[in-house]
């Protein structure tokens, strides 16, 4: 990754392989200094969007529901190119008031007593897949363990047939990043096809056979007193299973690369020196694993001393407000014991992650596996960095873990 040198308005935060060919930190850190509220020109193809970069901005754009919307959509890729089709029907594209209902109803795919039996899996998933990888030498975190420990975990929840699982994740990882960069955009386009039409089949399966698993909970469940459609049912599902694999997967990969690179951190959590839900914030605000998501102002509003309009798209840029250095102190430190940390990676306000606590779980499963069983982590070759303007992460890291 070169160090950034030129000018803030000469990269195109559109383009994937920006984030791959530039040093971000060094970009993000010039742009909340000189031009925090931006103006990203547009291009003959689409049009141009407001950047926003310091926290503070940040967390007023995603607490202000009312004035910037969700339901055109909230990831870059697809407000450049039209409206979310999904707007108003799945919760993640949805305002209020409806967005409440709809919120009221998947929460309980969350509840206490339906975690309760994940969060074992979790735990004991991720043990084994760890003991397993320590006794190999080297091996590919990535490939090896990251990749099944939340899709493991959020097709627990919704009850997926074990047979159809590798479908799932094969599509999950050509959804929303590529490990090219001249990717054709038809391949994301076909895995986000495939999977929706993976859950209106099993919406309707569902619909029609009911149990007691969490795509049964919603597939029968009352939003303003009418049943959710098949078509809105798949459509919540997926967005389940995009979210609960795909920021996992590529936090759990961060994790074991930070802890490589700083292994006094590493010492200290092994140790037990700081505990190990600190050391979870710590790697969620590291790795910031949505970049951005974005909002469609409704009406004229100021922000950050710059005038927005009506219909324009603003862009909420995680991956820099979790490295302000007017709200974290020494941001580019990568310290498991910082307190307090208000991260968003999460996101803020009404839209905040509905599994962030499955999030946290399945971290937290994870660094606990591997305090009890790794004694050292070294990198074993080069890792590979995904392509994608909205995912922050690694589709490869090759690594070697020493047994306690």
């Amino acid at each position: 990754m070169s160090p950034f040198t030129a000018s803030i308005t000469s990269l195109d935060l559109a383009d994937p392989a920006t984030f791959v060919r530039n040093d971000p930190h060094a970009f993000w850190a010039e742009l909340r200094d000189r031009d925090p509220v931006f103006w990203h020109q547009g291009t003959e193809n689409r049009p141009g969007f407001w950047v926003v970069s310091r926290y503070a901005d940040v967390v007023t754009c995603y607490t202000d529901a009312a004035r910037l919307s969700s339901a055109r959509g909230t990831v870059l890729d697809v407000l450049l190119h039209g409206n979310d089709s999904a707007g108003g029907r799945m919760l993640a594209v949805t305002d209020r008031p409806r967005h409440r209902s709809l919120r009221n109803v998947m929460l309980r795919a969350f509840s206490p007593r339906v975690l309760g039996d994940v969060a074992e899996q979790v735990d004991r998933r991720a043990r084994e897949l760890i003991k397993q990888v320590t006794r190999t030498g080297t091996f590919d975190f990535a490939t090896e363990v990251a990749e099944h420990i939340p899709m493991g975990t959020i097709c627990d929840l919704l009850s997926i047939p074990p047979a159809d699982r590798p479908n799932l994740l094969r599509w999950n990882k050509k959804a929303l990043s590529s490990d090219e960069a001249d990717a054709d955009p038809f391949t994301a386009l076909e895995a986000r096809n495939e999977i929706l039409l993976y859950f209106t089949g099993l919406a309707a399966e569902r619909h029609a056979r009911p149990g007691n698993d969490v795509v049964s909970m919603i597939a029968t469940a009352t939003v303003d007193g009418e049943q959710l459609s098949v078509e809105d049912v798949a459509l919540n599902c997926y967005s389940l299973i995009i979210g609960g694999d795909e920021s996992s997967r590529v936090s759990a990969i961060c994790a074991v690369k930070a802890f490589a690179d700083f292994p006094d951190q590493w010492r200290a959590v092994r140790d037990g020196d700081v505990p190990v839900d600190s050391a979870v914030e710590e790697v969620l605000r590291w790795a910031t694993p949505a970049l951005h998501f974005a909002r469609t102002a409704t009406e004229d509003l100021e922000l950050g001393g710059r005038r927005v309009r009506a219909g324009d798209i603003v862009s909420l840029w995680n991956i820099s407000a979790n490295f302000d250095e007017r709200h974290f102190d020494l941001p580019l430190a990568f310290r498991v014991s910082r307190d307090p940390n208000r991260h968003v990676s999460f996101g803020h306000g009404p839209h905040f992650c509905l599994g962030a606590h499955l999030g946290r779980a399945e971290l937290r499963a994870l660094l606990t596996a591997l305090v009890e069983t790794v004694s050292h982590i070294e990198l074993a070759g080069p890792p590979q960095r995904i392509y994608s303007n909205f995912l922050n992460g690694f589709s490869s890291l090759p690594v070697t873990f020493t047994g306690r």
